[in-house]
């Protein structure tokens, strides 16, 4: 089982000081995954790059519209340099910034690009249990199977029961299982309103509830014998860290 870590590659010296923290403090994590946010200057496999040197695992995320699929992915270089050999590719959001170039590229067209071009990546996809009808996303999903991913990222999950559920759509596919701490009313109301989450009735925005939810999800994980990634946000590490895992990995 993979446990990974989602991390927001702000510069290089603070990405490197909270691998090492995390090494260092957290053995069970195992593999970082890092997003590919267009207000930093750090590209996400720069980022991954980095973490080559302190985890063997790091997965960057590629945003499809940055890319012309006519012309070969000079990134990939990069990767294969660093021995780098897993990519989540996502559709991405337009960024703010008017001037950066991009492209109508979707994530089918380049996980296809990938696959096609560079057999030997392995390309993970995106799975958003709240954007539509559960119809609507296995549907996309066996789409980008077609396209040929080989894997999934989730959006993070607050609900054991509709993992379950989207556990027996995705079977058969190795899948990373989002799980996000939201330990605060405003947190609550954004992940409603800008990612339309529908909470569990037993939710409570507490650090005690989602090391409760973080232990079932890792449980579940390896029932289901998948991965899981973490993505942390605004939240004290080390007890939520030592909460999850002094009571599951023993």
């Amino acid at each position: 089982m993979r446990i990974s870590l989602e991390l927001v590659p702000r510069d290089e010296a603070q990405l490197k000081a909270e691998l090492d923290l995390i090494k260092t403090q957290f053995p069970a994590i195992n593999t970082i995954n890092i997003p590919d946010l267009t207000r930093f200057e750090l590209r996400s496999w720069e980022a991954s790059c980095l973490c080559k040197s302190i985890y063997e695992s790091s997965i960057p995320h590629i945003r499809a519209m940055d890319f012309d699929c006519v012309e070969p992915l000079q990134f990939i270089e990069r990767l294969d340099k660093h021995n780098i050999t897993e990519v989540l590719v996502v559709t991405g959001d337009v960024p703010k910034n008017s001037e950066k170039v991009v492209y109508p590229t979707t994530c089918l067209d380049l996980i296809a690009k990938i696959k096609k071009d560079y057999p030997h990546i392995k390309v993970y996809s995106a799975i958003d249990p709240y954007r539509g009808s559960m119809d609507e996303e296995y549907e996309y999903v066996q789409k980008k199977l077609e396209a040929g991913a080989d894997g999934f990222f989730t959006q993070p999950f607050f609900d054991l029961s509709l993992m379950e559920q989207y556990s027996d759509m995705v079977k058969g596919s190795e899948i990373f299982w989002g799980v996000s701490p939201v330990v605060s009313d405003k947190s609550q109301k954004y992940w409603e309103t800008r990612n339309h989450v529908v909470f569990p009735a037993d939710f409570q925005p507490t650090l005690e509830w989602n090391i409760d939810f973080a232990r079932k999800a890792l449980a579940f994980t390896k029932k289901t014998n998948s991965h899981i990634y973490f993505m942390p946000i605004k939240v004290d590490l080390q007890a939520y860290f030592d909460g999850i895992f002094s009571k599951v990995l023993v």
